[in-house]
C-alpha cells in the first residue's frame, strides 16, 4: 500500500482563529480530503514557540515538536498575514527552527512541495508578501506550488472556519490538493524533485 503523505501546516496570527488561521485550516483540510494525512502549527503553537537562538541551542519541546514534524513532512503549507509588506515576526521565526535540519540527510525542505497563503487588508500587502514567501521557500531548497493564494481579508470573508469567498476557497482547495499531489508524486518517484547536498 502507498505511503500516506504527511502535510505540515504552518501559520497565523497572535490572535487565535484569525483569517490567516482559518485559511491554513481550510487548505489543510482539502490536503485531508485528498488522501494525507495532517498536523497544524496555527497560532497557539506559534505563541509558545520561543525565539530561535543557534542550531548549538537547546531547542524547546514546542521547537523540537515542529522540527520532528518537519523531518517526517511530504508537503508544507505556510499562511503568512502581510505585514508592513511582509510575513509576520511570528511565522519568521517558525521557519527559523529548520535551520536545525541543516545537517540532515534531507537538508531543510529539499525538494519538498509548499504551499503559500497570504492574507492582508490591501493587495499590495499580498503581492510583496507572498514574493517573499516564494523567496524563502527557494532558500529552503522547497519548490513552491503554482499557485499561491493571496488573499483580501475583509470583515466576514472567514466566519467560523468556514471561507464565505467562493473564489478565495476555491483557491485555498486547490493549493491543499497541489501539494498533496506533488507529494504523492514525490512518494512515488523520490528523485523527482530531489536536488541533494552541495
Amino acid at each position: 500500500m502507498p505511503k500516506k503523505p504527511f502535510v505540515v501546516g504552518i501559520g497565523g496570527t497572535a490572535r487565535q482563529g484569525s483569517s490567516t488561521e482559518q485559511a491554513l485550516s481550510i487548505a489543510l483540510s482539502s490536503a485531508e480530503r485528498a488522501g494525507a494525512e495532517v498536523a497544524m502549527f496555527g497560532s497557539e503553537a506559534l505563541l509558545a514557540l520561543p525565539h530561535y537562538l543557534t542550531p548549538e541551542s537547546e531547542t524547546s519541546e514546542q521547537g523540537r515538536a515542529l522540527v520532528e514534524a518537519i523531518r517526517r513532512a511530504d508537503g508544507v503549507i505556510l499562511s503568512s498575514p502581510g505585514y508592513h509588506g511582509s510575513i509576520s515576526g511570528l511565522l519568521k521565526n517558525a521557519i527559523d527552527y529548520l535551520e536545525e535540519t541543516a545537517r540532515d540527510e534531507r537538508v531543510y525542505l529539499d525538494g519538498v512541495p509548499v504551499g503559500l497563503i497570504v492574507t492582508a487588508y490591501g493587495w499590495q500587502a499580498t503581492g510583496s508578501t507572498l514574493a517573499t514567501m516564494r523567496a524563502i521557500v527557494h532558500a529552503l531548497r522547497g519548490w513552491p506550488t503554482p499557485l499561491g493564494v493571496a488573499i483580501k481579508a475583509e470583515s466576514g470573508t472567514f466566519v467560523d472556519g468556514e471561507c464565505r469567498d467562493d473564489v478565495a476557497c476555491n483557491q485555498l482547495n486547490l493549493v491543499g490538493r497541489q501539494v498533496f499531489e506533488f507529494a504523492q508524486l514525490r512518494i512515488a518517484n523520490p528523485n523527482v524533485t530531489e536536488t541533494g547536498r552541495e
